[in-house]
């Protein structure tokens, strides 16, 4: 039988199909002159006279198109997994209709298929979707999350939907390479959760058993890491922690000017005609405007998606070197500076400390010590930055610690865990 998974992420969505004898292939996307198979969680809404709905949707790379393309008359919408279990998200408006989460969801994974060129068109019955062993919130409603997912799902022609912990599924296709019996514990690091699970693999008869033995996560990884970058370093350039002056008193620049850089595409709440009002007015009156002059001139030329690119290779040469440069230069805006490595790990210091917190979480979830584990995975893009790396290394040993398949080993895995015999046993319906 012939099996899909799909790993619906943060800031990435993979699909694989398997081919019924046990093995998975991932499903790619034709991008230019070559194909990928991460497609961009992210949808833009723009008019279109000619089209029936009067609206053409994207999804993918070329909702980032889009949006680059004509940021003013297109609505930006990414990372809205993350609203997913949040009871005060009931809906958005866009273009004058109504969108709840499932509409968005179901619009993303339809525009998914379209650019797949038939290879979801034929959709077995059954699908394995990843879900977070912690939904991101401060008071996420699993029950929700689930039923919307079941609902958006549902609108592909899925009969049977069946929910697997992320790392779970990673443990599947990194079970592959086991050559005995292991406690292997999985840390899943995605764009905005970071998900720990522990699963025993024994071979019976020369077929591979599993047993799930605890699981644990938190709401953040490494989508906070980018923001400590955008906070520490490029924020205070622009004006945050200066002053400005009102009649006779020197007061504080605002800070919610700054707390919209969480994600790149919140800078589109900033360009409101109010906003912007409030912002050039600062110019004038601020103790050091040409910082304020920055932050106008990023919203006015929209260059928030090239930020982020900067901070973004930033991150990566900080996970090969002592240290590096982070170069942002746009128009009259030019930010440079050395950071080293150690200093990045300051910034990003509580993140750690949550998610070691997990870990133990887990371990005592299963009853564990950490010298009761045999194998450590770890993967998803922030696994490659060395003070994450670090955490599992001081607590269980380098030659214990593994990785790969950083952004396709959970859709891999859902896909193989989707034929498994006892699949029930593994994954849980909505509500």
């Amino acid at each position: 039988m012939q099996t899909i998974g799909i790993d619906f992420g943060t800031t990435n969505t993979v699909v694989a199909r398997g081919d019924g004898a046990g093995g998975a292939r991932l499903v790619d996307f034709p991008v230019g002159d070559g194909r990928i198979s991460a497609f961009r969680s992210a949808l833009s809404f723009y008019e279109n006279a000619s089209a029936a709905s009067g609206r053409t949707i994207e999804a993918g790379p070329f909702a980032i198109d889009a949006y680059l393309e004509d940021p003013a008359g297109t609505r930006f919408i990414q990372s809205f997994k993350s609203y997913a279990a949040s009871a005060l998200f009931t809906e958005t408006r866009v273009l004058n209709r109504r969108f709840t989460f499932e509409d968005l969801l179901a619009a993303f994974l339809l525009k998914l298929r379209d650019h797949a060129e038939g290879a979801l068109d034929d959709l077995p019955p059954r699908v394995v979707v990843g879900r977070p062993v912690t939904f991101v919130g401060s008071s996420p409603d699993e029950r929700l999350a689930l039923t919307r997912y079941q609902d958006a799902f549902a609108r592909l022609g899925f009969k049977k939907v069946l929910y697997a912990y992320e790392p779970v599924a990673a443990a599947f296709f990194f079970a592959r390479q086991l050559q005995a019996d292991a406690t292997v514990l999985v840390a899943d690091f995605g764009g905005g959760t970071s998900d720990f699970s522990i699963v025993r693999f024994e071979r019976e008869g020369g077929v591979l058993k599993s047993t799930a033995l605890g699981n644990a996560g938190v709401g953040l990884a490494g989508d906070a890491f980018d923001y400590r970058i955008i906070d520490n370093l490029v924020s205070p350039a622009l004006g945050k922690g200066s002053e400005y002056r009102s009649f006779e008193k020197i007061l504080p620049i605002p800070n919610r000017y700054y707390s919209a850089f969480a994600r790149w595409e919140q800078l589109a709440l900033l360009r409101t005609a109010k906003t912007m009002r409030e912002i050039e007015s600062l110019v004038r009156d601020a103790v050091e405007p040409e910082k304020i002059a920055r932050l106008v001139e990023l919203l006015d030329e929209n260059y928030g998606y090239r930020l982020y690119q900067s901070v973004s290779r930033l991150k990566e040469a900080l996970s090969a070197r002592e240290a590096a440069t982070f170069s942002f230069r746009e128009g009259g805006i030019v930010i440079e500076r050395e950071v080293e490595r150690a200093t990045f790990e300051g910034w990003i210091a509580p993140e750690l400390t949550a998610m070691a917190g997990a870990v133990d979480q887990a371990l005592a979830a299963a009853r564990l010590a950490p010298g009761d584990i045999d194998k450590v995975f770890l993967t998803g893009g922030t696994s490659f930055v060395p003070a994450v790396r670090r955490l599992f290394v001081e607590r269980f040993g380098e030659g214990k610690v593994e990785s790969g398949g950083e952004l396709v080993s959970i859709a891999t895995g859902l896909a193989m865990m989707a034929a498994e015999p006892d699949i029930e046993a593994w994954t849980q319906r909505a509500p």
